[in-house]
């Protein structure tokens, strides 16, 4: 089955307000650019947006942040947003911060359909509060309850007609999991191929995840802190 579409405006049509959105991506890597910019020219609201972050100001998620298009983040980190600390502090946004193995685990989870588990992280923290608790061998656990969601945005590398998918490097850090862990994952790459052209033994996420997918029209891939090293004073 083709699962191509023309461009990442169309890929994006359906969405709605409310919706629930899984964005892959660690800071500004592997971040599905073209789709998110759709989705801020679309305009939806009151989005509740899992990510492990929600990019900075100007850049990845933080475009839809500061067009007034996300109710709720469930992150890990967002020290780097001004954005998303002015709303936080304004009352504006809401915000359920979750340890990032939990997250990642949490939206693992969902993708197996596993409802929820037991982890020993976040214990007598902030995090545990209202949550279960039990022991086990002597150690006290938090129930943590998995993650879905209705679309998944997601960037890889190289990826099919039929959606197959295949992740570079630093890429593959939240992505493949939210592929699996949504009702629809739509998935944008820098080289899409014909069906075969990819060995079979090196795809990370199997077409059956997939509901659409595009071939990006432009990555700028940007850098959160451009950062260099000093030259060395040769004597």
């Amino acid at each position: 089955m083709d699962k191509t579409v023309a461009s990442a405006d169309e890929a994006v049509a359906d969405f709605f307000d409310g919706a629930t959105l899984m964005a892959g991506g660690f800071g500004l890597c592997g971040i599905p650019e073209n789709l998110i910019a759709a989705l801020r020219r679309k305009g939806t609201k009151d989005l509740t947006i899992i990510s492990n972050n929600c990019g900075i100001d100007d850049k990845g998620l933080g475009i839809l942040l500061a067009n007034g298009q996300v109710k709720k983040m469930v992150s890990s980190y967002v020290g780097e947003n001004k954005i998303f600390e002015r709303l936080y502090l304004d009352g504006k946004l809401e915000v359920e911060m979750t340890p990032q193995g939990t997250l990642a685990e949490r939206i693992r989870a969902g993708g197996a359909g596993i409802p929820a588990f037991f982890t020993a992280t976040g214990y007598g923290t902030i995090v545990a509060e209202g949550k279960e608790t039990r022991e086990f061998d002597g150690r006290p656990y938090v129930l943590e309850r998995a993650l879905t969601a209705d679309f998944a945005l997601v960037k890889a590398w190289k990826g099919d007609r039929f959606g197959n998918l295949v992740y570079r490097k630093t890429t593959r850090n939240f992505n493949p999991m939210m592929a699996a862990a949504a009702n629809v994952t739509i998935a944008e790459v820098e080289v899409l191929v014909e069906p075969g052209q990819i060995d079979p033994d090196q795809i990370h996420s199997p077409g059956i995840y997939v509901q659409r997918i595009l071939q990006g029209a432009k990555f700028d891939k940007p850098i959160e802190q451009r950062t260099v090293r000093r030259a060395r004073k040769v004597a």
